[in-house]
This record gives structure tokens, sequence and C-alpha cells, in this order.
């Protein structure tokens, strides 16, 4: 700990975004750096507690003071590689992880500025590409062979991890390049696709095969072909909304969108009756997560006329939730840099039929809901709240989430991690998923060479 008062005298100082006026006709990311001084002296915030509430909340266990403090005395080179320990896509998860860390600081619970650790973590991936410290290993094989199927990030963590400990491991993608939702689901203005590339291009140079355009029939077959199988398939299927008029021209998955727009900008044509696009119309999302939040700030670029967000659930507390006290994620209410850049949003909305004429949406008829205890316990009960009303919308997103995929039962060198086994979550949680079925992979081929 270098700086011991640091967290008296240096206020918590966020690089922050592009302006809007700027952002919102490109794609570009939209969230800036702080230069090397500034980005350091945040570093300097950390106080090393006795107990790092950080590490705890961290799926990936990262040590957050230990790479800080190395950050703080300019020693780049170390803080990537004590980094590197717990996290192998530092540059994912310095973009896109909500730093359940930061909510777990106990600067967090005291002053309410918590340390900037996802800033520092993306800043210290970045140097490491600049300087050169992200090295290609060659490790020792070990005469084994898996197949990881699916290269989301918790298929490509499964894969970094059981190649360092000698696997030959080869990727089955069904799509025609890595990354899973980080390529089709994330928008480049939060994720730029380059840097996906830059670390499949480093993983291919340590001996991982990547397969493209195949879809794997049969898992049973595929088990016997290698010593081991990782599915890493996460949640192909989205939660639909089954009301009246969800046929119509207009109606769509939220991942409709943000593939297809992740796919044009990447090079990719598509006829314009397939094409999805908000330019010139009145846009409706459904769903009030992190992917709703995409959607809106997707709409933007398109051109939309309007974009209105409606939610089932209540509006979450502001500031703080005394149902999710410190050190837990708090559910509060949350505005992503996609809000910002004008979105009306409204909660206690259900939906109750999509309108058009010729086949064609023309709005959404929805009604104001409330919820009631129920006596029986579990779930509770809608009740209506308010007349029905109909939003004007050319263009619905449906962004309520994902289905847990079930699964057979597989032979026993079958494995299954990320949102395949756990459901739709966090990047970050799908990559400590995949270095934890990494271990028991080997562990199992440990147990299988004692028989």
């Amino acid at each position: 700990m270098g700086n011991p008062k640091a967290f008296l005298t240096v206020p918590r100082k966020e690089a922050g975004y592009r302006p809007i006026h700027d952002r919102i006709h490109d794609y570009g990311e939209v969230e800036q750096t702080l230069n090397t001084r500034d980005r350091q002296e945040q570093a300097s915030r950390c106080m090393d507690c006795g107990v790092p509430f950080c590490h705890w909340a961290c799926p990936l266990g990262n040590k957050d003071p230990e790479w800080n403090d190395a950050l703080y005395r300019g020693e780049w080179e170390t803080a990537y590689k004590l980094l590197t320990r717990t996290n192998p896509f530092p540059e994912f998860t310095g973009r896109i992880c909500p730093a359940l860390c930061e909510k777990a600081c106990v600067l967090y619970l005291t002053t309410g500025e918590a340390v900037t650790n996802r800033e520092n973590e993306g800043a210290i991936a970045e140097r490491a590409f600049t300087e050169g410290y992200v090295t290609i290993e060659h490790p020792i094989r070990n005469g084994k062979r898996v197949a990881v199927v699916g290269s989301g990030p918790s298929g490509l963590a499964a894969a970094y991890a059981l190649n360092r400990k000698g696997c030959e491991v080869t990727v089955i993608e069904k799509n025609e390049a890595a990354g899973g939702l980080l390529r089709y689901g994330i928008p480049n203005f939060k994720l730029n696709k380059k840097i996906i590339d830059r670390r499949i291009d480093v993983m291919q140079q340590e001996g991982i095969v990547f397969r493209y355009g195949e879809e794997v029939k049969s898992v049973d077959a595929l088990a016997e072909q290698y010593d081991a199988v990782v599915l890493a398939t996460g949640t192909p299927t989205a939660r639909d909304l089954k009301v009246p008029g969800r046929e119509l021209k207009g109606v769509h998955l939220a991942l409709e969108l943000l593939s297809q727009q992740n796919r044009v900008l990447a090079g990719m044509d598509f006829a314009p009756d397939q094409r999805i696009t908000a330019k010139g119309k009145h846009v409706l999302v459904i769903g009030g997560g992190d992917t709703g939040s995409d959607c809106i700030g997707t709409a933007h670029r398109q051109g939309a006329l309007s974009v209105t967000q409606i939610e089932i659930m209540p509006k979450p507390p502001v500031g703080h939730n005394p149902s999710t006290p410190w050190p837990f994620w708090p559910v509060i209410f949350k505005t992503t840099s996609s809000h910002e850049e004008g979105c009306e949003r409204r909660w206690n909305i259900n939906t109750l039929e999509f309108l058009g004429e010729n086949g064609q949406l023309t709005g959404v008829r929805v009604q104001p809901i409330d919820w009631k205890p129920n006596p029986e316990g579990g779930r509770p009960i809608m009740v209506e709240a308010g007349e029905p009303e109909v939003i004007k919308a050319e263009l619905v997103l449906l962004a309520m989430g994902f289905l847990k995929p079930v699964h057979p039962t597989y032979p026993a060198n079958v494995f299954v991690c990320g949102d395949a086994a756990n459901g739709a979550s966090l990047v970050v949680r799908a990559i400590a998923s995949g270095l934890q079925t990494a271990e028991k992979v080997m562990q199992k081929k440990s147990d299988y060479s004692k028989q």
C-alpha cells in the first residue's frame, strides 16, 4: 500500500463517456480513458483492506489490492501479471463488467466512492498489449484432447485454461467468428470487436484450434472422439412474449437486432426485407435490463425517432436498497450511457397486445399494473392499476432475458459450463465458470489415470 492516506485526499475520478452529440453518430466505444498520471492516482485510493470484500465479491477472486498497488507504483507489467493470475481476459471485463467488486469496496460503503477497479483493470490490459506484456506461451502437452463447444466467455476461458494445462484444445463454434455474446450480443459501442480478435489471435498462437461454422449434431459422438468435451453453448433461447399480434412485422427479439447490427458493422450484407432497423421509427423496448439498454443505444445510432422502454417490475429504489445491503450487489435504479442518450422509461407496465395494419406493427396496447403480496408466499400477484393505453411503435424489441437450458444426461467426460449450466448471467461469472470447469476436467482425467 503505497499511499495509506490517498483514500482521504484523492476523490474518485471516472474517465466518463464521449459527448452524446458525438457518440450517437457512430459505433465507437463510448467510454473514454484517463491519462497515466490520473489512472495511477486512482489506483492509490485502494486501502489494501484487511478483509478485502472486493476479492470476495468478484466471481474470479481478483486480488484488486495487489494489482492496484503495483499500478499506483507504475509497475504496469507486474500489475498485469497479478491480474491475469485470476482473470485471463481483463480487456473484456475492464469494459463490460458491472464491477461487483466496486459495490463491495469499503470506500463505497463509507464514502459512496469506490476504487475505480474496472477502469483500472481495463487500463492495465491495454498497457499490456501496447507494451508487449502479453506473451505467447507454449505449454508442454499432456497427450489429452479436449473439444470446447461454443466460444463465448465461458468457452474461451475453459479453452484458455485447458490449453495452459497442456491439453490439445479444439473450439467448435457454429457462428462465423468467435466470441458468442461478446461478439453478437454486446454492441460495438461497449466492446470493439477488434478487442476480441486480438485475444483470439493470441490463443491461436498458443495452439488452440478454432473451427467455425460447425454445429455439433451429437454430443455423445463428439465425446467418443475426445478425452473430454466442454459444452459452453450459452442460453440460445430468449424469453418470448406470446400475446396477440406477436406475428406482426416489426416485433423482434432483442438479439435479432443486436447480432444483425454487429454483423453489418463486420461487413455482412442483408437484403432490405431482412434488415432490422430503427431508422425513422418510434421504438419500444420491452425489458429493463442490460440487453434492453443495448437496444436503446443501437436504436439511437440507427436513427430512431423516439425510444421508450417499459418494464413489468417496479422501479428499483434510488441510491440504496435495504433488501440488498453492502457488500452485496445493490439492486437499485441504474442509468446507462444509452439511457443518457434519450429514452422514456416506465415501470409496472404490462403488455397486452401488439397492434398493426396490413401486417405491420403500429402500436402496443399496455396497461399499468401493481404487485401485491401473495398470501401463499412466492411470486407476488399482478393486479390492474390503471386503464389500458396504446404506445405508438413501428419497432418492438423484446429484451426479457433468456431461458435456462435443460440438458439430457451426457457421458461422464462431458462437462457443461457458463450460461449453459447456470442460466443467463454476467460475463465475469461465465469466465469464472469456464475456469472452474477446466479444473473439473483435469481432476476427472486424474481420476481416470488412477483406474
